[in-house]
């Protein structure tokens, strides 16, 4: 649910939303388990007593987040997947169908899957078939702006549209976008979830998740018993890298876009995954809602012998997981985040030997596109 009165820009937001009127002007880190009990400050109208179910600095970077993403509330936890599966405890029941794409993240399918065992059923599709299997029985559909690694975009208002056509719980992970680029819950969507491990830390030094939307008091039940809270000094990472998170996205945006261009003209590579192509079937769709196609691009050379070779061959860039900070990072996912799951199974869902994903950092354009040249010409 969209916030009402909120007519200050998105880069302000993320570096005042919140804020007291005190004296404070960089919030203090609240590192504390206990606090004053009773008697003492309130948070979300409960009494705050304990860090495992509130922390002040914790709950500054929970109404920073709902300012950014639109929402009417947010709760912060110890991770993306934490966010994703306390979400998932507190909405579904046994018997409960959840509609998802076999292209999300796959730690997150691995957790639907192993639901299976109480009960709760998982449907998953090819990333372009999830609307046309969203049914009356579907309880929750929950997607990814940018599928990872191909960059797949999905058509986030048609779903969000058909979702309640069919009174199904609509989800959007929108890690690889982030607020700068898309903020689905102004479009309608009912939750929204991010990896803040990514780009809105923005450092590689800080592991978080995100869960904004509204009516959230029965999922922060959930989060108090399952113990996923967020640590105080990581929510304070959080919100020094938020200070920065548009300039950031914009740059990540820009660069990516140039990277792109350049895989594009260059003879040793097959094909490049990137939606801010005009070469790609997303460009048009996404650009009807998104403001910027993001950081990451995926590209394919002849074979998994010359993507290793490649590998091997940067001087700037790392081989590294993970994504959204100011390093450029490589990995080859056939190698690495799909390695468990069979060729056939990769091969429906285009990872091929030779695709390599690489997260855009934010060194000088020039050196990245050098890097890579380098690289290219070796294999």
């Amino acid at each position: 649910m969209k916030r009402e009165n909120n007519t200050r820009g998105l880069a302000t937001r993320a570096i005042h939303e919140g804020n007291s009127e005190g004296i404070d002007i960089i919030p203090p880190i609240y590192q504390t388990a206990i606090f004053k009990h009773p008697f003492g400050a309130q948070i979300r109208g409960r009494e705050l007593k304990y860090s495992r179910e509130d922390n002040p600095t914790v709950n500054l970077l929970e109404k920073r987040m709902a300012g950014l993403e639109g929402g009417e509330d947010c709760l912060a936890f110890s991770s993306g997947m934490a966010a994703i599966s306390t979400l998932v405890m507190g909405t579904l029941s046994k018997g409960d169908i959840i509609l998802t794409s076999k292209e999300i993240y796959g730690a997150t399918l691995i957790l639907f899957r192993s639901l299976e065992k109480f009960g709760i059923k998982v449907e998953a599709v090819l990333n372009e078939r999830v609307q046309d299997h969203i049914r009356r029985d579907t309880k929750m559909v929950f997607v990814e702006t940018i599928t990872n690694p191909i960059l797949k975009v999905s058509d986030i208002p048609l779903l969000i549209k058909v979702s309640k056509e069919n009174g199904a719980i609509m989800v959007v992970d929108n890690t690889f976008a982030t607020p700068v680029n898309l903020r689905p819950l102004e479009l309608g969507a009912d939750y929204v979830v991010e990896s803040a491990t990514k780009y809105l830390g923005g450092h590689n030094d800080v592991i978080a998740g995100i869960l904004a939307g509204s009516n959230l008091d029965q999922i922060w039940e959930w989060r108090r018993n399952l113990g996923g809270s967020l640590d105080p000094f990581a929510a304070y990472l959080v919100m020094r890298g938020l200070k920065t998170l548009k300039l950031r996205v914009q740059e990540h945006n820009r660069r990516a876009q140039e990277v792109a261009e350049y895989l594009e003209a260059h003879r040793k590579v097959k094909r490049v995954h990137y939606p801010g192509l005009k070469s790609s079937k997303y460009f048009e769709t996404a650009g009807k809602f998104m403001k910027g196609f993001g950081g990451v691009v995926a590209f394919e050379v002849e074979d998994g012998e010359k993507a290793q070779k490649l590998l091997r061959s940067f001087r700037l860039i790392r081989t590294a997981p993970s994504l959204g900070g100011a390093e450029t990072l490589i990995t080859h996912p056939a190698s690495s985040s799909h390695k468990n799951i069979s060729p056939a199974e990769r091969k429906e869902l285009g990872i091929e030997d030779g695709l390599l994903r690489i997260s855009v950092g934010l060194e000088d354009i020039e050196d990245i596109i050098k890097d890579l040249e380098q690289g290219l010409d070796s294999i």
